[in-house]
């Protein structure tokens, strides 16, 4: 600590002061400059109690605060924030785009603030009036009542010209002012202009939530239809839904950077645009990568080629390989700017009534990936993600948890039936060889045959007919004994009892027909569809464009069409889809644990086909 000379404090006592109240007590005030946000003064108080040496004690506290002002940093410059700032900028390696990011913050919003402290004189309660401020009031008015005129040149206002309402600066934008003030004071403690970094005192808001919102299915296929009026435009904003792309990626791709023969797309640069500047760079975070494309997008982009090709024979043009995918020139010599396809993109959106942006389409791609199981890190290395999956998995948490609860469901429609009022559960869908042939026994039983008094074949015999093993058959038969439709006849075996009254069944089973008590509901999207009397257990996947969308079991006959097309349509139904829609699908059928496929069906957009 530094020595305090006689003279020093004697100085020092006038700067504070000592004041006794009227309880005993003693207040003591030092004088600590001004604030430099608001101007006003700032002084530290400290309350000492009544006591037999609170005199004392207040002396003591007033030199104590003394030391606390005397004891700020000591820098070797004068240097303010404005002059750090310059000098900041002047070094730092930051992207353009960036780097014209950040002057811009610190011209809107550090500078008018605090760019004329010194930065030795940081600290904590300059730090909490400044955040303060840029959360009360983005544009930092001096809260007397003024008018927003649309313009500053001369006009007559209008409804556009209102009255000033003060609205705070995003969180994530206090957050990038922060950063642009720790990485300057970081430059200042190695250039030796302040011993220590202020900036750990500043206590910044939170990061906020990640919170994407991509377009629904149902939007997404209105957006490309709505698209799709020019083709080369439709082209665009498909490719940007299947790979998830950035919009300044998608104006830098090249046709040399597209390989149709292996279906891959390179993603290696980016166009940047602030205001009327633009020019071309690396990817965001430096990535190159290579992202694989499905059959649909390369005919997509096969005929894409095709209508350039045309057009610059008919101008007399050449196509050159390293020409730009998208662009307003004939050759493709120009790039498109990316201001000009969002504001493109958010006219297509408004005339549809959708809030949403080209932005969104990438978040679209990232959650449809993972709704559809694919793991993190392959949709991480298909957007650019850096980390290994831990950004994807950060910003679609919520999708998912979804896909986790879906999994959850499935596991759960597959376990066993739980006993109820002991009774054994009537599972809504039956997923297993037992119940099926349980289904099929109570359909019998309720025809009549067996009749009443009969007794049902040995399981051997069940399992021979059935084609299943015997205890398969064992499980069926103990459901239509719990179930009450057969009893156990001790050295004789089950004992058809018959159809049993409704108040013998519970409440659940009065006024069911014997057709919906032997129709046991199916798995898979149709919670209303019955097991045929032909079913069998079938693995079923649905595709669209060439992709599965989605995959799950049901009880089915693979040779009535009319039931597989219940199903492909409620599964459409459930992806956001329509009927009308149904043609654009295929649904594969397979036997319950066989790989060989079936068949594949593929249902008429006219529901009544003659």
């Amino acid at each position: 600590m530094r020595r305090v000379t006689p003279r020093k404090q004697a100085q020092r006592r006038g700067r504070g002061s000592i004041d006794a109240l009227p309880s005993g007590a003693f207040r003591v005030r030092v004088y600590a400059g001004k604030d430099p946000v608001t101007g006003r003064r700032h002084d530290l108080v400290e309350v000492i109690p009544a006591g037999p040496k609170a005199a004392a004690h207040a002396e003591a506290a007033r030199t104590r605060l003394l030391n606390q002002v005397d004891e700020r940093r000591h820098p070797r410059t004068n240097a303010t924030v404005n002059q750090l700032l310059d000098r900041h900028f002047e070094l730092a390696t930051l992207e353009q785009t960036t780097l014209s990011t950040y002057v811009g913050y610190a011209n809107k919003h550090i500078r008018p603030l605090i760019g004329t402290v010194k930065v030795g004189a940081l600290d904590a309660d300059v730090f909490d009036s400044f955040y303060a401020e840029l959360r009360r009031c983005r544009d930092h008015c001096d809260r007397r009542p003024y008018v927003e005129h649309r313009t500053t040149v001369e006009h007559a206002c209008d409804q556009r010209c209102k009255p000033h309402v003060c609205r705070p600066l995003g969180a994530s934008t206090i957050r990038q002012v922060h950063f642009i003030l720790s990485g300057g004071l970081k430059r200042a403690v190695r250039w030796r202009w302040i011993g220590t970094s202020p900036i750990a005192q500043a206590e910044p808001p939170p990061a906020p939530k990640p919170d994407p919102q991509p377009p629904t299915a149902a939007e997404a296929a209105r957006i490309v239809t709505e698209a799709w009026a020019d083709p080369d435009w439709g082209t665009l904003v498909w490719l940007s839904m299947v790979t998830g792309a950035r919009r300044g990626e998608l104006c830098a791709l090249r046709w040399e950077h597209l390989d149709l023969t292996a279906g891959v797309l390179a993603v290696r640069r980016s166009i940047w645009q602030r205001g009327k500047e633009f020019g071309e760079k690396d990817t965001k975070d430096h990535q190159k990568r290579r992202v694989a494309l499905n059959p649909e997008t390369l005919a997509v982009l096969t005929e894409h080629r095709r209508r350039w090709e045309e057009r610059a024979d008919a101008l007399g043009v050449e196509l050159r390989d390293d020409a730009f995918l998208f662009s307003l020139a004939p050759d493709g010599s120009a790039h498109l700017l990316p201001d000009s396809v969002s504001q493109r993109y958010g006219d297509l959106v408004e005339r549809l009534g959708i809030h949403s942006s080209i932005h969104k389409l990438r978040h679209y791609s990232a959650t449809e990936l993972i709704a559809a199981g694919v793991d993190a890190r392959t949709v991480a290395g298909r957007l650019g993600h850096g980390g290994g999956g831990t950004t994807t998995l950060r910003y679609y948490t919520a999708w998912v948890s979804e896909s986790d609860q879906r999994a959850a469901s499935t596991l759960t429609a597959r376990m066993p039936a739980r006993p109820v009022d002991g009774q054994a559960s009537r599972r809504q869908r039956p997923l297993h060889p037992y119940e099926l042939l349980a289904a099929g026994l109570r359909e019998a039983i309720e025809a009549g045959t067996p009749a009443p008094g009969e007794f049902l074949p040995g399981q051997k015999v069940l399992a021979a007919e059935h084609g299943v093993s015997v205890g398969t058959a064992h499980r069926a038969v103990s459901l239509l004994a719990d179930g009450g439709y057969v009893r156990v006849v001790t050295g004789r075996g089950f004992q058809v009892v018959g159809r049993l009254p409704a108040t013998s069944r519970g409440e659940s089973d009065a006024g069911v027909s014997s057709a919906e008590r032997s129709a046991i509901p199916l798995a898979g999207p149709a919670d209303s569809a019955r097991v045929p009397s032909g079913a069998v257990l079938l693995e079923l996947a649905i595709r669209h464009g060439g992709e599965v969308i989605a995959r799950f079991s049901a009880a089915a006959d693979p040779l009535s069409a009319n039931d597989l097309r219940v199903l492909l349509a409620d599964a459409i139904r459930r992806r956001g889809g329509g009927e009308g829609q149904i043609a654009e699908y295929e649904m594969e059928l397979r036997r319950a644990g066989d790989s060989d496929l079936i068949t594949t069906f593929v249902a008429s957009p006219n529901r009544n086909p003659q």
